[in-house]
């Protein structure tokens, strides 16, 4: 299922307080949909990484009340205490974690409490793992655990991490670059040993690397730690044919009304730059301009191009370009 359709599900189902199980390969935002979630819900968000847990961290310490001869256990202190709060109570890596940790969390999950704490009404529980084919150490989820929850599993969207990408300001040779090879976003195989391979959040940390101002002969190498060597050859090769790319400026003031290009990762980056310059002016004219220019670019690119600037909130059917912009493209649109 795709992250922005898990987002919609899973926002429904924490309101009716179901837990919630997300699966997934590593790197791919598990945790960012749920952390997003819960910012768009204006709730409290916790994490807890389950695999870095004790028993006894959930379940508590146990101690001798002698007050009223007896042993009680001491509540965790991290766990959401407030009885009004509202959040979401995230366990993370929760088949990673040994099972006496597993065992914990189960009575947690089942009862909403364990040991001497309870969780206050307004909190739900969402859980996320890696798979048990993704390489990584984990302990399978005994059945009484794993019925307690509705399961979903997350796939790796190019859309929807585009989507992303733009609001989030990831450089915008990297939104174009994984446009033109959207293969490269995820190129995670269980089957072999690299140490470095692409992902969304590996693509963050390149998008980073880029911005740190590394020198450029040691930029290639860099990526290559964070993506692995095929992704980072394709990328260092793609950003230099963007220096290929006319002066954005000069497209949103009308100077420049046409490009003769033919070089498809030059029309890629040359929409997505332009998508990104709009963002930071958003001018009638900018708008006008930019629309006007479109209509010399094949078709697939200036389709991209216009729904690329509805997504990020510019105005296209209010400039009065946009008549003439949609009887050129009718056809495609249909």
């Amino acid at each position: 299922m795709k992250s922005s359709d898990i987002s919609k599900v899973v926002g429904s189902l924490i309101e009716r307080k179901l837990p919630v199980f997300i699966w997934g390969a590593p790197g791919i935002g598990k945790s960012s949909i749920v952390k997003q979630i819960s910012e768009a819900k204006a709730l409290e968000f916790l994490d807890l990484r389950l695999s870095l847990l004790d028993p006894t961290d959930l379940k508590g310490i146990p101690f001798f009340d002698a007050e009223h001869q007896e042993g009680v256990w001491a509540k965790p202190s991290f766990l959401p205490k407030d009885k009004d709060s509202k959040g979401i109570l995230f366990l993370d890596e929760i088949n990673t974690a040994p099972p006496a940790v597993q065992a914990s969390a189960y009575q947690l999950i089942l009862d909403r409490r364990v040991g001497e704490y309870e969780l206050p009404e307004g909190w739900s529980i969402v859980a996320a793992g890696n798979r048990e084919n993704d390489r990584g150490v984990v302990y399978k989820m005994p059945a009484p655990l794993a019925n307690r929850f509705v399961h979903f599993e997350m796939e790796v969207d190019f859309d929807d991490w585009k989507a992303w990408a733009y609001q989030a300001g990831v450089e915008a040779s990297i939104i174009a670059y994984l446009a033109y090879d959207k293969s490269m976003l995820f190129t995670f195989d269980p089957q072999t040993n690299e140490k470095s391979f692409a992902t969304p959040r590996s693509w963050e940390y390149v998008d980073s690397i880029v911005k740190s101002g590394i020198e450029n002969d040691l930029i290639l190498d860099s990526i290559s730690g964070a993506v692995g060597r095929e992704a980072a050859i394709g990328y260092v090769s793609f950003k230099k044919v963007m220096q290929e790319l006319p002066e954005l400026s000069t497209i949103l003031d009308g100077s420049l009304t046409e490009v003769e290009e033919d070089d498809h990762r030059v029309l890629m980056a040359l929409s997505i730059g332009l998508v990104n310059a709009l963002r930071e002016n958003e001018s009638d004219e900018a708008i006008r301009n930019v629309l006007d220019f479109s209509m010399c670019l094949p078709g697939e690119f200036a389709i991209m191009l216009v729904k690329d600037m509805q997504f990020n909130g510019v105005d296209v059917e209010g400039s009065d370009a946009w008549s003439d912009w949609v009887s050129k493209f009718a056809y495609l649109l249909a």
